[in-house]
């Protein structure tokens, strides 16, 4: 597995591992709402949370599922991109995410906390199926093959549905869309810097 996605799993770990042992930690490292402060003076957002949330997680399945599919996509494409352009590319998602998230929190106007690498792992999944369109995907249930592109887009797809209907709550189905976005515009802006440089 290449360095970066090594060390990204590597660190989401120890995360998980901290907040068993200092269960306060999730508190000015989650992401809160631009307005949780006025409800709740010991909360509030920070620009640290923008990345810090990532690294967080709510249970173990949580973790298990996000650090499976780095492992799946993230070393991938830390090959076609290399270590520093892939952590650059991850890094964006990430935030690309969590500002999907506010806009989405402020609308609605709860109060809770985010956490999760999911929003980053949903751009890997784009750059996944934009570089590997043909190579097959097996879902998990039920459990067919598909190629990665019909896959990323039946996913977001139901991400999209889930996150309108709000027919699965506690989850943040368009941060995860935020991931896929910051993505696509990353990928688009690097193909044009090559395009203008040739």
């Amino acid at each position: 597995m290449p360095p970066v996605t090594t060390a990204l799993i590597a660190a989401n770990v120890a995360m998980f591992l901290l907040q068993s042992l200092v269960p306060g930690i999730l508190g000015p490292l989650a992401l809160w709402p631009l307005g949780a402060s006025s409800v709740d003076p010991r909360i509030g957002f920070a620009p640290w949370q923008l990345l810090s949330y990532a690294f967080l997680h709510g249970s173990l399945l949580h973790i298990a599922f996000n650090m499976f599919a780095l492992y799946m996509f993230g070393g991938a494409i830390e090959r076609v991109f290399g270590g520093r352009r892939y952590l650059t590319y991850y890094l964006v998602c990430v935030v690309s995410a969590a500002v999907a998230q506010l806009v989405v929190a402020s609308m609605s106007g709860e109060i809770y906390p985010t956490v999760g690498a999911s929003g980053g792992v949903f751009g890997l999944l784009l750059a996944y199926g934009m570089y590997f369109p043909n190579n097959r995907i097996m879902l998990l249930f039920p459990p067919i093959p598909m190629p990665a592109r019909v896959f990323v887009f039946l996913y977001a797809a139901l991400e999209l549905f889930l996150g309108v209907t709000g027919t699965q709550e506690g989850v943040a189905h368009f941060a995860h869309l935020g991931g896929m976005v910051g993505g696509y515009i990353m990928l688009r802006y690097w193909r044009g810097r090559r395009w203008v440089q040739r």
